[in-house]
């Protein structure tokens, strides 16, 4: 694991040599928040040619372009980059021209935050020309400059922003913000993978809620089924909020991890498109959870989302307002189609969905304690939830005189009927139900 120790003795090898060198960014940040920084990088005033040659073989010239060196130690690898300024962002990403600059200040000006524009050097000096740790102190999100110019540079910056501000529970400067809320559509130039990235961070930051309401307009550009949701009346006993509102506390409600936060996310995106009201006032959402899957697999593609992570958001919205019966054959039931780590993903997702609902309802997280508790208690006396289960196995059935796929739809068959306790799991019994 990278250091503190390990960066401090490549600072101290550089200024050896003559050349300043600083820690910089993320971990400065870091730092000062009394956090352990997960990566160290490092700015200096050595050309990378010159990096190249302190550190022998331990230097890989990983991105010459933009002055960037990589050098090896044992505990990980450390990026040292020469301090320089950014010319103009033609793509909105990457700039056209990178210009070495003489000193750590013209390097900090190029940043898009300012607690992220900050340097420290070996003896434990800090360079802050944009008062970064002014805004820590105050808890702030701030642009280095003009916010606008910083997003037009490079658009992913408005979700680095929103990121901070959902993992630190810090405030957006309201120079910023406008700048966020007015340049989102730069966002559409962005990749989809890169979005990815900083969505499961922010959407796993302990402030996302807040984040959520506050820049759904943001979300919308690449995200615009959402928008419908916003401010889209319930007109329901079992809801206190509109369905975005709704959404934004259910995705706050969960356990932080990314396909649980984008299931909440994505678990009532369907709801507008199924709206129905009945003769009494009340709304109507049937069958909302397969509209919403369907569109939470289009969007979950679209995004680049590794398959296996869009087939378990897309399951467990499709199956977030399903009745399970509170009972071993129930709970068996579910666990049979979704596996256990889903089928407590769900559990976990339909109690998130009813602390986000009115008070008054709140009773119904009693019954989702209560089936974790009987699926612990069945768990623990090794029921017969898998094919491994059964008492008899493929050889017993090629015996029988089945062959190819009916084996396994055979198995299939006798484990269903194992779970819904229609027959014990024992060999005879099993082996009789085969022959008939």
């Amino acid at each position: 694991m990278m250091s503190r120790e390990q960066a401090q003795s490549i600072l101290k090898t550089i200024e050896g040599r003559g050349y300043r060198a600083y820690l910089v960014g993320g971990c400065v940040r870091d730092l000062l928040l009394g956090r352990e920084p997960e990566d160290w990088d490092i700015a200096s005033a050595a050309r990378p040619e010159k990096i190249m040659e302190i550190f022998g073989a331990a230097a890989f010239p990983t991105g010459l372009k933009h002055g960037t060196v990589t050098v090896k130690a044992a505990d990980g690898a450390y990026e040292i980059t020469t301090f320089r300024t950014d010319g103009s962002y033609s793509d909105g990403r990457h700039p056209d021209a990178v210009k070495f600059a003489k000193t750590i200040d013209e390097d900090l000006a190029r940043r898009d935050l300012t607690i992220n524009a900050m340097a420290l050097n070996s003896a434990g000096n800090i360079v802050d020309p944009f008062d970064g740790a002014g805004d820590l102190k105050r808890r702030v999100v701030r642009c280095v400059g003009d916010a606008r110019e910083r997003f037009r540079e490079d658009a992913l910056r408005i979700l680095r922003a929103m990121r901070f501000a959902s993992v630190l529970g810090f405030s957006v400067e309201e120079a910023t913000s406008l700048a966020i809320h007015s340049q989102a559509k730069l966002l559409e130039r962005i990749a989809a993978e890169r979005i990815l990235v900083e969505m499961n961070k922010l959407l796993c930051g302990q402030h996302c809620k807040e984040v959520l309401l506050d820049y759904s307009d943001v979300l919308g550009i690449f995200i615009p089924e959402l928008l419908p949701c916003v401010g889209f009346s319930q007109q329901n006993v079992h809801h206190c909020y509109d369905i975005y509102t709704h959404t934004a506390y259910a995705v706050d409600a969960i356990r932080p991890e990314p396909i649980l936060r984008w299931t909440m996310l994505l678990h009532d995106i369907g709801k507008v498109n199924t709206f129905t009201v009945d003769s009494r006032g009340q709304g109507h959402f049937y069958g909302h959870p397969i509209v919403s899957g369907d569109m939470a697999e289009d969007i979950c593609a679209r995004l680049r989302m590794r398959k296996r992570d869009r087939e378990d958001i897309v399951t467990l919205i499709r199956w977030h307002d399903k009745n399970i019966p509170l009972t071993e054959k129930g709970i068996g039931t579910a666990m049979l189609a979704l596996g256990e780590e889903n089928f407590r993903r769900l559990l976990e997702v339909k109690r998130a969905d009813n602390l986000a609902q009115a008070p008054e309802y709140r009773w119904v997280a009693e019954k989702i304690d209560a089936a974790e508790k009987l699926l612990d208690e069945m768990l623990r006396r090794e029921p017969c939830l898998q094919l491994k289960d059964l008492a008899v196995n493929g050889n017993d059935l090629l015996a029988l005189g089945y062959s190819g796929r009916e084996i396994g739809l055979a198995l299939q068959r006798l484990l269903q009927k194992v779970v819904a306790g229609e027959i014990e799991n024992r060999r005879e019994t099993l082996l009789t139900a085969l022959r008939h």
